[in-house]
């Protein structure tokens, strides 16, 4: 998750599901998973599994929420020119007003976003970098998480972006 102190919001990446548990007998088998249990993730919700919040720490309120259909696992950033980025399960890197949370940018990456977004400057400009791919266990567990993710292209790629500098375009006019 990640803060503003413009906002004074938090900007909370979740998702939505249900979980079936079982016990399992206990046998080590290299490469395999070594739980002792077994389980299956569930969809609690038609429209959406992944949820951005906006809450206020003070209140324990929600000031705003983003519904996505696959599970939001990236991380959250927050920056000073009150927006928000996160990445989607689907590739999208999106940006979105962080007062309000209207969707203002997304650009699709060509494969899962699991990373959390993060910003630099540089030679006085701001730059945005998401590492890209998706993958992990998810899909070898079955259940309505595995057929959801399973479609999601595998890759593995870093983006950068450039945010503009508004206040220097409008001097140049």
């Amino acid at each position: 998750m990640a803060y503003s102190q413009d906002t004074g919001l938090f900007y909370v990446p979740a998702n939505h599901w249900k979980e079936d548990y079982w016990t399992e007998e206990v046998s080590y088998k290299k490469g395999n998973a070594y739980l002792g249990q077994g389980f299956r993730i569930k969809r609690m919700y038609d429209d959406h599994v992944g949820i951005l919040r906006a809450m206020d720490p003070t209140t324990g309120k929600v000031a705003w929420e983003h519904k996505e259909p696959l599970p939001l696992w990236a991380g959250v950033l927050a920056t000073k020119g009150n927006l928000v980025f996160t990445g989607t399960g689907d590739g999208y890197l999106k940006a979105f007003n962080a007062k309000t949370g209207e969707e203002l940018w997304k650009f699709q990456t060509g494969s899962g976003i699991i990373a959390p977004p993060i910003t630099w400057e540089q030679d006085g400009e701001q730059f945005i970098g998401v590492t890209v791919g998706y993958g992990g266990a998810v899909p070898l567990w079955g259940g309505d998480m595995a057929a959801l993710t399973k479609p999601v292209a595998q890759g593995g790629s870093f983006w950068v972006f450039r945010i503009p500098s508004w206040d220097k375009q409008t001097a140049k006019r």
